[in-house]
């Protein structure tokens, strides 16, 4: 059995081509497709974050509307870009947006990728800390949501407020209870992989990694995955740990989907991200019955426990629940996932 949901980097823009014009558009798609996909039997729908990008960018108005609207799946990010946020108000929305959700809020943060400016953290107040790089910055934001996530007081109350206060410190309302076991941190590295385990959080890896070794994507995220595992177990942390990873996979059922996606010839690539050398992950689009044996195949799938399935999310919202309903219905059973 493995846990399946869908991954919208929520993009739009005017064209005609595109079902997503504006972001009133996504917005309201991305709610719709969340309900579709709980409908369909999907168990999670998590969202991209992106700044100065036609993207989603604040997640957690749009988290706590989907909450509102669904009752069982999953919904979380992938990821929040840690560079951007103040931990102090981060915790009063994430916990709001997990207590309207009745406790399903799966929440991905990282260190951030490459963004649309330079420098874009700067321009929300932000620097690095002294001598550091703004990966430093993330992972200090990150750490210092973590500490909040705790629930313990730590501000002096008013000796004369205008409401009583409870003894003692007092901690930032509204706090959610188990949200701290729910917090992932997206992991492109062997090395970030140990860190996030070390520090007690699942890990999201997505369809980049740092070429660590020249194999395979898929063998080389198989490999990060069981070194967090690891880690994990080394550091005494009692709970079972999750791990996700992101595809882009695609069951060619009708001529619809042959037209958009029976052209893809699709394999491993290199690039470079941030001054390294990055391997990027190949898409999945085939006959289910050939997508199935394929699949068997991908290492980094078979060790995770939740697979994010990728959506053209500009098709609109009817093609991509489609997109999905294809590969529960068709590819997810052969492959013991349902």
């Amino acid at each position: 059995m493995k846990k399946i949901g869908f991954l919208s980097f929520g993009h739009w823009n005017a064209s005609r081509q595109s079902a997503v014009r504006s972001a009133r558009d996504v917005l309201q798609q991305s709610i719709e497709l969340a309900v579709a996909a709980e409908e369909l039997g999907a168990d999670g729908a998590y969202f991209r974050v992106h700044h100065f990008a036609q993207q989603l960018s604040s997640p957690f108005p749009l988290l706590a509307a989907v909450g509102a609207r669904t009752s069982r799946i999953e919904i979380g990010t992938a990821v929040i870009d840690m560079r951007y946020e103040n931990p102090h108000y981060m915790i009063e929305d994430a916990s709001a947006a997990d207590l309207i959700s009745n406790g399903r809020l799966q929440l991905g943060i990282s260190r951030g990728s490459p963004e649309q400016v330079i420098d874009g953290w700067r321009y929300f107040g932000y620097e690095p800390p002294e001598g550091g790089t703004d990966a430093d910055l993330g992972r200090q934001h990150g750490e210092e949501f973590l500490d909040l996530l705790k629930g313990e007081g730590f501000a002096k109350p008013n000796p004369r407020p205008m409401f009583p206060n409870p003894p003692g410190l007092l901690r930032l309302e509204p706090f959610s209870t188990g949200l701290r076991e729910r917090i992932w941190w997206g992991s492109a590295s062997n090395a970030t992989a140990v860190w996030t385990a070390q520090k007690g959080m699942n890990m999201q890896s997505s369809t980049l990694k740092l070429d660590e070794s020249g194999e395979p994507f898929h063998v080389q995220q198989a490999k990060q995955i069981r070194l967090y595992r690891e880690t994990w177990k080394a550091a005494g942390h009692t709970r079972e740990p999750r791990v996700s990873v992101s595809r882009s996979i695609f069951a060619l059922m009708n001529d619809r989907d042959r037209m958009y996606f029976g052209q893809d010839e699709s394999s491993d690539q290199i690039g470079v991200i941030d001054n390294f050398r990055a391997v990027f992950g190949r898409s999945y689009a085939a006959e289910p019955d050939v997508l199935v044996e394929q699949l068997r195949g991908d290492e980094a799938i078979a060790e995770a426990d939740t697979l994010l399935l990728t959506v053209p999310n500009t098709l609109g919202v009817e093609y991509n629940a489609h997109v999905l309903e294809s590969i529960l219905k068709h590819v997810a059973p052969d492959l013991g996932w349902r």
